[in-house]
Formats: C-alpha cells, sequence, structure tokens
C-alpha cells in the first residue's frame, strides 16, 4: 500500500458524512507505518471503544470506512477465525465488524459485516511480521503470495457489499 496523508484518510470515507470524517481521529504515527507491508491501513479509535476505521484501496480508488464492533468479553478459551486472514486468536482477538452501506442504503439503517481481527493487523499476520498473542495461524499449503491474495478478495468482498 502506498503512505497515505491525512487529507487522503478523511477523504476517502464512503460511509460518512464529510462532517463526519473530519472529527475522526487519525493515527498520529502514519510516517512509522510498515506501509509497504499492508493492504489497508486499519485502526481503533481510542476514544471510543466499538469504534474502527479501515482504509484501502477497491475498485481503483481510496476508500475509507468507518467501522462499529459489539464490546462482548469473551473468555480467554473461546476462540475465533478472522474471515480475512484466518487467523485465529482467544478471548476478543476476533470482533464482528459492521459498516453503514454507502449512499440510500446507508442513510436507511442498512449495513454489512464481517469477522475481522479486532486489532486490524491482517497484513502482518498474513506476512508473519505479527504473531498472535495466544492465537495461531494454521499451517497452508498456500504461499504468501496467495495467502495475501485471498486475504484481499475476501476485503474485497466485504467492500463490494457496501454498494450493493
Amino acid at each position: 500500500m502506498r503512505p497515505l496523508s491525512e487529507q487522503d484518510i478523511r477523504n476517502s470515507f464512503i460511509n460518512c458524512s464529510k462532517g463526519d470524517a473530519s472529527r475522526l481521529p487519525i493515527p498520529r504515527d502514519l510516517d512509522e507505518r510498515p506501509w509497504a507491508d499492508l493492504d489497508f491501513l486499519g485502526w481503533r479509535d481510542l476514544g471510543a471503544p466499538g469504534r474502527s476505521y479501515l482504509v484501502t484501496e477497491h475498485a481503483d480508488r481510496l476508500v475509507g470506512v468507518a467501522l462499529r464492533s459489539a464490546s462482548s468479553q469473551r473468555g480467554f478459551l473461546h476462540r475465533s477465525m478472522c474471515s480475512l486472514c484466518l487467523t485465529t486468536h482467544p478471548g476478543s482477538g476476533v470482533s464482528l465488524m459492521t459498516a453503514r452501506k454507502a449512499g440510500a442504503a446507508g442513510r436507511e439503517g442498512n449495513s454489512v459485516g464481517v469477522y475481522m481481527c479486532t486489532d486490524l493487523t491482517c497484513s502482518l499476520y498474513v506476512r508473519g511480521k505479527k504473531v498472535p498473542e495466544a492465537g495461531l495461524r494454521f499451517e497452508e499449503t498456500l504461499g504468501m503470495r496467495e495467502q495475501i491474495d485471498r486475504m484481499v478478495a475476501n476485503l474485497s468482498a466485504f467492500l463490494g457489499g457496501l454498494y450493493a
């Protein structure tokens, strides 16, 4: 992924108003992000539990999505798998992230959801740059490039649902 500026990020959001996009918190460490290893930029709103944001290239343009997740505490023995990168995590390491649809459907309250790594670092898990805390990645016969392509396709399918 190419490095993004704060203005790139704010201009990319498709499921919130321009006013909301202008007020949302942007990560302060943009210059320090491992851009070459990211397929999307994801971050949580530290001031509002349950709010997260994701920005990526989709359909030849930059797309930003405001996400919400339920705050549920699951036991450490409970494991869930991310639908994007197929990493498993204990407890609340995977969350159902929902996004209001773009346009009229979103204004009517329609949304789509996907189970994702709560920390939104799927790209780093797939590349082996980050190890899930007490979670695991299954050993696969697919190479890293195929795993990355699968993750990007899973993300693309989720984002495509925002327009349907």
